[in-house]
C-alpha cells in the first residue's frame, strides 16, 4: 500500500507517520509538508508543498497512492475564524477533489474531533467548521471515505516536552474517562486499518477508533 499523509508536523500526524513506516502492510509512505522533514527513512518520501489550496503537479503522486489520511489542522485557538475555516475546510476539500479527480479510488480518511456538529449549528467553530467538512466530503464519490472524532488526544511520544499539568490531566483522561480519551498510537494505528480495510461506517468515535486500533 501507499499511503499519502498530511500534517505529519502535528501531534496525531507525526504519530501516523510513525506507525505507518512500521508497518509491514505500507510500502511507502508519501507526507506532504510545508517543509522538509527531519525524518528519514526508506519508505518516506516528502513532497514540499506550499499551497493548499492547489494541487498542480501532484497528480501522478495521487494517482499512484491507495490513500491519504488527512491530519493537517490547527487548533481553533491559534488562529482567527476565518483562518481556521480555511484551513480545516478549504485546505481539506481542495485537496479531497484533486485526489478524486486523478484517483478515483483513492481512499480519504479524515481526522475531526469528538463534537464534530454536522448540523453545522454549533457555536464552536471546530465543531461546526469539523461538520461542514464531514458534509461536504460526504457528497463527493469516494469509495471509501471515514471521520476520525477522537476526543482527547494523549501524546505517547511527544515531539515537544509538555507541561507537566497538562501531561497528568490527559493521562488521568485515558483511566477515568475512557470513553473520551485515546493516545496517538491508537488513533494511528486506527486510522492506518481505516485506509487498509476500511469500516461499515463513515464516521468512527472514540470508542470505535479504539477497537480499530487493535
Amino acid at each position: 500500500m501507499k499511503l499519502i499523509i498530511t500534517g505529519a508536523t502535528g501531534t496525531a500526524g507525526l504519530e501516523t507517520l510513525n506507525q505507518a513506516l512500521l508497518d509491514k502492510d505500507i510500502t511507502e509512505v508519501i507526507s506532504l509538508m510545508r517543509k522538509s522533514s527531519e525524518i528519514s527513512h526508506p519508505k518516506l518520501k516528502t513532497i514540499v508543498h506550499k499551497d493548499y489550496l492547489n494541487y498542480s503537479g501532484l497528480e501522478d503522486v495521487f494517482k499512484n497512492a491507495d490513500a491519504c489520511i488527512w491530519c493537517l489542522g490547527i487548533s481553533q485557538t491559534q488562529v482567527s475564524k476565518a483562518e481556521y475555516e480555511v484551513i480545516t475546510f478549504d485546505y481539506t476539500m481542495a485537496a479531497a477533489k484533486a485526489m478524486l479527480a486523478a484517483n478515483p479510488n483513492i481512499t480519504f480518511i479524515f481526522l475531526s474531533g469528538m463534537g464534530a456538529d454536522t448540523t453545522e449549528k454549533s457555536k464552536t467553530i471546530f465543531a461546526r467548521v469539523k461538520g461542514k467538512a464531514e458534509n461536504a466530503l460526504l457528497k463527493l464519490p469516494f469509495k471509501r471515505l471515514h471521520s476520525a472524532r477522537p476526543g482527547g488526544i494523549v501524546p505517547v511520544n511527544p515531539k515537544k516536552k509538555m507541561p507537566w499539568v497538562q501531561t497528568a490531566l490527559l493521562r488521568a483522561m485515558l483511566f477515568l474517562m475512557p470513553k473520551y480519551a485515546i493516545d496517538t498510537v491508537q488513533l494511528a494505528k486506527a486510522m492506518i486499518n481505516l485506509a487498509k480495510r476500511g469500516h461499515k461506517d463513515f464516521i468512527l468515535e472514540n470508542q470505535a477508533l479504539k477497537e480499530m486500533a487493535k
